[in-house]
């Protein structure tokens, strides 16, 4: 009895054996295995060794023997699937062989991004992304023995290279100033009489030299602020910036040759050059925390600030009509101080200025202005000022308790009295220069603007 249980039980154990391996055989279908030849996606890789011999036959065929046997057409295999290797001879290779190790490929972007998010020019770049293309020939480097390699011509120079080197200059002319060079032009013209073009020149000319020359000076003192907006090498770099002012000043010197007046060059390559030499003392007093004296300080003034000045003025001088009867360059040297005198004043004390350039910006650049020489030299063996300069603070706190002292040492006060006698001075002299004509009108104009009461 015992025996015979036992013999049916084997029995059923073989059957039931038996019927797994049918189901297991039954999985491996042509269909099935289309879905599972190794991918990149390792998910769906997979191990050869796992399979029985039948499954390993089936995945030995071709892909087209599959396909007939399955009768389809494979839909679901990945994009990405690897083909069965082959050997040089078109032969498969042993399965028996270690298994390729999955790839992962990048998706294209078009397969994941809709064309309604694409560009135009993303839709045009994208409608041959995955094309097998040849590569571009090597170039031939005997085209340089007869291409035009003529690049300066104009032909070759866009306006888009042009708008380029000049972004930071069309950026801070973008933000205007009071324009106080053309109605300065404007004034003296009642006198010198240029005609209408050569003075279009010649104030379009200053404007550019004077536009360009606040690009360095913003870059030379690391100043945040230009008329209220931020400077041009905050936005454009320095080297750009830099670029950009000096492209402008020869860009300016070309617009003087249109006139044929060489005397026009002469007028201004001497003036540039004072501009440097005043604007290279200015530095060195900053940097060395040198101390100048007033007259020190007017010599730099006359070369820096009455450089750009009494170039414009000279120029209208040499394109009058006929010899001018009028010496102009006293006037404008004295109306430069006055100018420059007047600026270092207002910035340690107007809120206008505090908006347009930050609050008394000269303090923190360090710079040896009219008010602080005067109060600096007023008591030498009082050292809190210089080393105010020595730290070149942004501390308001600071900056307000160096103001105090320099009202405590009549600095200000001073700096409005020199103004008053200079503005004096400049009247009689317009004055003198009109000798009646009537003609002196824009400049007191000028310097009643400049008083400061």
């Amino acid at each position: 009895m015992i025996s015979t249980y036992s013999s049916v039980s084997q029995q059923h154990l073989r059957a039931t054996r038996q019927r797994k391996h049918q189901r297991r055989i039954a999985f491996y279908t042509p269909k099935n295995l289309t879905r599972m030849i190794p991918t990149a996606d390792p998910i769906l890789s997979l191990n050869p060794e796992a399979l029985p011999p039948s499954a390993l036959h089936m995945l030995s065929l071709s892909p087209k023997a599959m396909e007939k046997m399955s009768g389809i057409s494979n839909p679901l295999m990945s994009p990405n699937a690897i083909p069965p290797r082959t050997s040089s001879t078109g032969i498969p290779t042993s399965l028996n062989a270690t298994p390729t190790k999955p790839v992962l490929r990048p998706v294209p972007e078009g397969d994941w991004l809709s064309q309604k998010q694409l560009s135009p020019k993303a839709q045009m770049s994208n409608a041959g992304y995955g094309v097998m293309q040849a590569p571009n020939p090597p170039p031939d480097p005997e085209r340089y023995a007869h291409e035009d390699l003529e690049f300066t011509a104009k032909r070759s120079w866009t306006d888009e290279k042009e708008n380029v080197v000049r972004g930071p200059y069309d950026y801070v002319i973008s933000h205007p100033g009071k324009d106080f060079r053309a109605q300065l032009i404007g004034a003296f013209n009642a006198w010198l009489d240029v005609p209408t073009p050569s003075l279009e020149v010649i104030t379009r000319v200053v404007g550019m030299l004077h536009e360009s020359s606040l690009l360095i000076d913003d870059v030379q003192d690391s100043s945040e602020l230009r008329r209220g907006f931020p400077v041009a090498h905050n936005i454009f770099g320095v080297a750009q910036t830099i670029n950009s002012a000096n492209y402008i000043y020869f860009v300016a010197l070309q617009e003087l040759h249109k006139l044929n007046n060489p005397e026009l060059i002469t007028i201004f390559s001497d003036e540039l050059v004072n501009l440097h030499r005043g604007q290279g003392m200015d530095l060195f007093w900053r940097d060395t925390l040198t101390c100048p004296t007033e007259e020190d300080y007017l010599e730099m003034v006359g070369n820096k600030t009455g450089g750009l000045f009494r170039l414009g003025i000279k120029l209208m001088a040499a394109e009058a009509n006929g010899p001018s009867p009028t010496d102009c360059v006293p006037l404008v040297n004295l109306i430069g101080l006055i100018f420059q005198i007047r600026d270092d004043y207002m910035n340690l004390s107007s809120k206008e200025y505090s908006h347009n350039k930050g609050m008394c910006e000269d303090l923190t650049e360090g710079k040896f202005s009219f008010p602080v020489i005067h109060s600096i030299r007023s008591n030498p063996t009082n050292l809190q000022l210089i080393n105010i300069l020595k730290q070149k603070t942004s501390d308001t706190q600071v900056k307000r308790y160096a103001v105090a002292y320099m009202e405590s040492t009549g600095s200000f006060e001073y700096t409005r009295k020199v103004l008053n006698v200079l503005i004096e001075r400049a009247r009689k002299m317009a004055e003198e220069l009109d000798q009646g004509r009537g003609s002196t009108k824009g400049i007191q104009k000028i310097l009643d603007k400049m008083a400061i009461q």
